[in-house]
């Protein structure tokens, strides 16, 4: 008899950092994990989904998880990264910030390119190669979701399964690819962080950068380590306005007909928050943030990876990984062979090839783990973590919706019987 078991509530959290913390583990005994930087939250993640698989063949028993606890730790990171940039900061990064946005929307025609192609040689609709393509790629389970939805309307059976496959075996892929890309370009061109030498810190505040790039002196690292309650407790406030102000802009477009990301607007008015207070001269917790910003990453990854419900994918399980494979080699080359070029060949490009390749095989979460996981092997990067969360959480959907039109509205698809 067929049994069903769902894990919520604060049972969500315990095993999340239970995973986390078994990830860890795993990559310490591991070594070659390590090697290639390869996310904790990735090899816990992946342990957990696998062995949900197993029990539900082996004793009928099928573990679901509610997942709209990773929902808010989403809507929480971005909205760290909304409080931690300042539009001045831009001014840093503005020229690398337009070479990576021209660089995601060449991406983004490669990957749908490569997918038609693939679909068209299979025997397939060439639609459905846009759901292998950055629908679900670069587009995430969300705009696989969507657009899937209107595929099927369109006549493309299971469009919507097929693109939850890819954007989730996507994910994974995001979090494989990135760290041994990182690690080939640092090994063979000798990288090293500028910030070992010139302290960036001061430079450009960024979650997950400043405290790692700042030496404090030992009287003062247990203030800097453990910020008073009441910086905290501001921290986790700004947070919380910065969500539900997010949520009300969204109820307030969706009645407009204008649908955005929720994180986006979350992370759209940290920005508006982070801006004021410069403008003020009033100085935002850093410790604080980057705390709230590390823990919220690791947690949304694990509760990601270990829902993952693997034997859905088993039908199509094939093509999906032909397709995979062939958009995982387009990924690698391009940001191996262009991105790094074109981002200036040092440290940096080295950091942002891993994100980049992340953000574009899975999601902007996942490009900034991979940056994570080198940057704490190798040394900060700031203008990294700067450039690349814009990129994927700003630029790439947009840039993805007018590609995926532009594909849409092409002969060859219009054409091309169902």
């Amino acid at each position: 008899m067929a049994v069903e078991h769902t894990i919520s509530g604060t049972s969500i959290i315990v095993l999340a950092v239970g995973v986390w913390f078994l990830g860890t583990f795993v990559n310490k005994k591991l070594p070659f994990l390590q090697r290639y930087s390869i996310p904790v939250a990735v090899t816990g993640g992946l342990i957990c989904s696998l062995t949900v698989m197993a029990v539900r063949a082996l004793f009928d028993i099928t573990i679901t998880f509610d997942t709209a606890l990773r929902d808010l730790l989403l809507l929480a990171f971005f909205s760290t990264i909304g409080l931690s940039a300042k539009l001045s900061l831009l001014k840093e990064g503005g020229r690398a910030l337009l070479i990576l946005m021209a660089a995601a929307g060449v991406l983004l025609i490669l990957q749908n390119g490569t997918g038609v192609l693939l679909a068209t040689l299979f025997g397939g609709h060439p639609g459905y190669g846009l759901i292998g393509g950055s629908v679900s790629l670069a587009g995430g389970h969300g705009t696989a979701i969507a657009w899937g939805a209107v595929a099927e309307e369109a006549g493309l059976q299971d469009a919507q399964a097929l693109g939850i496959a890819f954007a989730t075996f996507g994910l994974i892929a995001g979090g494989l690819i990135g760290g041994p890309i990182a690690e080939y370009l640092i090994k063979r061109d000798k990288l090293r962080t500028s910030c070992q030498a010139n302290p960036c810190g001061a430079l450009l505040d960024i979650p997950g950068q400043q405290a790692a790039t700042n030496p404090i002196p030992e009287a003062k690292a247990e203030t800097q380590l453990l910020p008073p309650l009441s910086s905290a407790l501001g921290t986790l406030m700004l947070l919380a306005i910065c969500i539900e102000v997010g949520y009300q802009v969204n109820l307030f477009l969706d009645s407009w007909g204008l649908t955005l990301p929720g994180f986006l607007t979350a992370m759209m008015t940290g920005i508006v928050i982070a801006n004021a207070a410069d403008a003020l001269k009033i100085e935002l917790d850093p410790v604080s943030r980057e705390s709230v910003a590390e823990i919220s990453l690791q947690l949304f990854l694990a509760i990601s990876l270990m829902s993952m419900q693997l034997w859905v994918l088993a039908d199509s399980i094939d093509k999906v990984l032909l397709v995979l494979f062939a958009q995982m080699m387009i990924i690698t080359l391009f940001a191996v062979v262009i991105v790094y070029r074109i981002m200036g060949r040092d440290y940096d490009a080295a950091v942002i090839a891993a994100g980049f390749s992340g953000l574009g095989m899975g999601a902007t979460p996942v490009g900034i783990a991979n940056m994570n996981a080198v940057t704490s092997k190798y040394g900060p990067s700031p203008k990294a973590f700067l450039i690349v969360p814009l990129v994927g959480a700003f630029f790439l959907d947009i840039l993805n919706a007018l590609v995926i039109k532009t594909f849409i509205a092409m002969p060859l698809i219009q054409e091309t019987p169902l």
